[in-house]
Formats: structure tokens, sequence, C-alpha cells
């Protein structure tokens, strides 16, 4: 640099033609480069004077060197970036690089989940003749998607018999205040535990008979609103609260469509590591003006599950109780019938789960006393399939007893295999 400085002075000495007025001031800007040149040369000795001895001396003080070179080297970089007319924000905009960022949806978030069930059964029976012994029960179509972050929505179509029915199809809504859940559309009623369960879903081939005499051949369903809420406090609780018009009007409510009222309280509580227990009640209610009927049902629910956590895929046992009591009043009076099961399943290893179930129920109108015995064997082949040997005996108050014997094979397609609702 100063050499260069020499260099311009002895041009500008040669430049004999031109006004001393004029050379002053380029004499003057020349002198001040060139102080900005030694200063800027001493203070780049004096850094690597710093980081040399900071080598030497880093057991001494190791960090509080490299800061103050760090420190030095960065004031220099920034004096130089200056003089050469470039600031430090223009310098680290130049080193970002730019990013480009798409704010469309893909379009695989806009379709639906879709999953697909098959439950296939065959039946044989004795006494009787032999007959309609194949049963493709029902293929299920689920679609499930999440509308937005606070709603979601279900729909299940069902090919059942050569019929096609929306069994469910309702959208739910969480996030409210008050850390309430609401849903509105046609949906399986929580009365109990397993009426809400989906038919291939339960633990046997068949929906309890307490569920089926009381509630309807598929169990209690309807169209309207429900409202759930948890809560906790020596335990852990839920409350939901329905209002709709029943698809069981007919056997339950007559056929006068107005509105059913029912209510359900589960409690839960964490026993041990491996064991919890729950207990529930269900109150429901609706009425037929042109019938003069009223029909109350209640039920109580009990179930105790073990499952110890370092064998879970290995062991698990559950036991399973449900009391039903059904009173019809016409014009006021009416009998009071009951009716309920308790199943046990056990889980022999991975894949194996032996089952057993008792019924007891009492006829609506007659009171007839009928009782089963359901022993099962299910293997979870996987999570796609399962397949199921029950028996089941059945005696109808004092007639014989009969024999069934169904193999049920279910396998699913899809997110959602197997899916209780």
């Amino acid at each position: 640099m100063i050499r260069h400085r020499f260099a311009v002075l002895a041009a500008l000495a040669c430049l004999g033609a031109t006004p001393v007025e004029a050379q002053q001031p380029t004499a003057r800007q020349v002198d001040s480069l060139a102080a900005e040149v030694r200063a800027l040369k001493a203070r780049l000795d004096s850094v690597r004077t710093a980081l040399a001895g900071a080598g030497r001396q880093a057991r001494v003080a190791p960090a509080a060197k490299d800061t103050a070179a760090t420190d030095e080297l960065a004031a220099l970089r920034s004096a130089a970036r200056a003089a050469a007319g470039r600031s430090d924000t223009a310098a680290r905009q130049d080193t970002t690089p730019t990013r480009f960022i798409g704010r469309e949806r893909n379009q695989a978030q806009l379709n639906p989940e879709i999953s697909v069930t098959g439950d296939v059964r065959a039946y044989g029976q004795q006494p009787g003749i032999q007959r309609d012994n194949f049963d493709a029960r029902e293929f299920e179509v689920g679609f499930q998607s999440a509308l937005d972050p606070y709603s979601h929505t279900k729909i299940f179509v069902s090919l059942e018999n050569g019929n096609v029915s929306v069994e469910e199809g309702y959208a739910y809504w969480t996030g409210l205040p008050g850390h309430i859940r609401f849903d509105i559309g046609k949906f399986r009623q929580q009365f109990g535990e397993l009426n809400r369960w989906h038919l291939h879903a339960v633990p046997e081939t068949e929906y309890p008979l307490a569920v089926t005499t009381y509630l309807g051949e598929d169990g209690l369903s309807g169209t309207g609103v429900s409202l759930y809420r948890a809560f906790g406090g020596l335990g852990t609780h839920e409350l939901m609260a329905q209002v709709t018009r029943s698809a069981s009007d007919a056997e339950l409510f007559g056929n006068a469509g107005r509105p059913t009222y029912l209510v359900h309280l589960l409690n839960f509580w964490q026993l041990s590591r491996s064991t919890y227990a729950q207990l529930g009640g269900t109150a429901l209610y609706g009425t037929d003006p042109d019938s003069t009927l009223r029909t109350k049902v209640g039920g109580l629910e009990f179930r105790l599950t073990w499952r110890p956590p370092a064998e879970a895929l290995y062991r698990e046992w559950t036991l399973r109780a449900e009391l039903f009591a059904l009173k019809k009043e016409y014009a006021g009076a009416g009998p009071t019938r009951l009716g309920g099961y308790a199943s046990s399943t056990y889980k022999l290893g991975q894949r194996w789960i032996a089952g057993l179930r008792y019924d007891y129920v009492e006829a609506p109108g007659s009171g007839v006393i009928t009782r089963q015995l359901v022993p099962s064997l299910t293997l979870w082949e996987s999570e796609w399939v399962m397949l199921r040997a029950q028996y089941r005996w059945e005696k109808v108050a004092a007639a014989s007893g009969t024999h069934q014997l169904a193999l049920q094979a279910v396998w699913a397609i899809g997110p959602h295999k197997h899916e209780i609702y």
C-alpha cells in the first residue's frame, strides 16, 4: 500500500500542467487514504499477534484470548466492508440462501381415510334342519377425515344381506368451551359398553342377548346430538348426554318419532400399573303419547382388566358384566324386566384369546326367561385378520336346550383395522 502511495505522488508530480489549486485537494485525499491504510495494517498486525499468542497462552485464559481476537477480527472486517461501501446487513443477505415455502394443501390431505371390513360366518345347529348355514353378515366401508383442526367426521356404510344403509354418519367438534365434545348425525348410542361397538369388533360373534332383546336386534342407534365431557377427581370420569330420534322406536318407543333422552356416566380407576376398573350407569327415556307408552331403560356396567405392562402382547384378562332393567308402561302401568350378561376373555398368547359369556334375559312382554352359555376361541392372526370359533348353548324356559357352532372370519383393509366404532 505504501508503494502505491509513492506511485500516486510521482504521477501527480509529473502533471506539471495541472493547477496547484487542483493538486492540493488530491494530495490531501491521498494522505488521508495512506493514514487509513497504515491504521488498518497496524490493527491487522495486532490481530495476528493476538492469534499467535492465543495458542501459547491457551492454558492461562483461552476463552478470553479467543474472544478478544475474534472481536478484533470482526471489527477489522466491518471496517473493510465500510471502506468498500457495503454494510454488514447486505453481506449477511448475500450469504443467506433464498427459501421458498409452498402454502398449498397436498391432494392426499384432502382425501378421507377409507377402510373396508368384511365379516362372514358359517353356522351349524342342533336340533333342526340345517339352513342358512353361510352368512355374508356385513361388509362395512368407513370414511374418516379431519375437516379442520377442531372438527372431524366419520361415515360408515353397511352392505348387509343385499341392503345398503348408513350405519353411522356424524361430525364432531373438540376444543369447545368447557372441554366439551359435540356430535351431530346418526350414531350408535352409548348405552353401557358393548352397544357402542360395531358388531365385527365385539368379543363374540353376536351382541349379548340383553342388548338385542331390550335395545333392538342391531342394538340402539339414533339420529340426533350428543355432548361429552371428561373430568378428574378420585379417578377419571366421563359424562355423556344424548337427544335422538331412536332407530329402535318401534320396539322401545312406538312410532311417534318423538325425541328420546339418554344419560351415561362412566367412572375409571387405575388400581395398579397392570390393573384398572370401570363402573358406569345409563338411563334412557322416551314416550309415545298416541299409545300412552312410556319407556324407561336403566343399565349398570362393570369392567376389570389386568394387563401387565411387560407382557401386554401375551397376557391380558378382562372381566365384563352389564345389568339391564326395562319398564314399558301403558297408561302408567307395566312390569319391569331384567336381563344381563357376564363375560370373561383371557389372552393365552400373542394370538390366541379364550372367552366365555353367560346371558340371562326376561322377555319384555311375556317374561319368559332365556339363558345362554357361549364359549369361544379367537385367533388374532394379525392386525388385519381375525378368525373365531364359537359354541352356543341356549335354553328357553322349560324347553330343551339348543346347540349352535359358529365360525367367523373378519378382515380389514385401510388405516383403521377392526375399529370398535
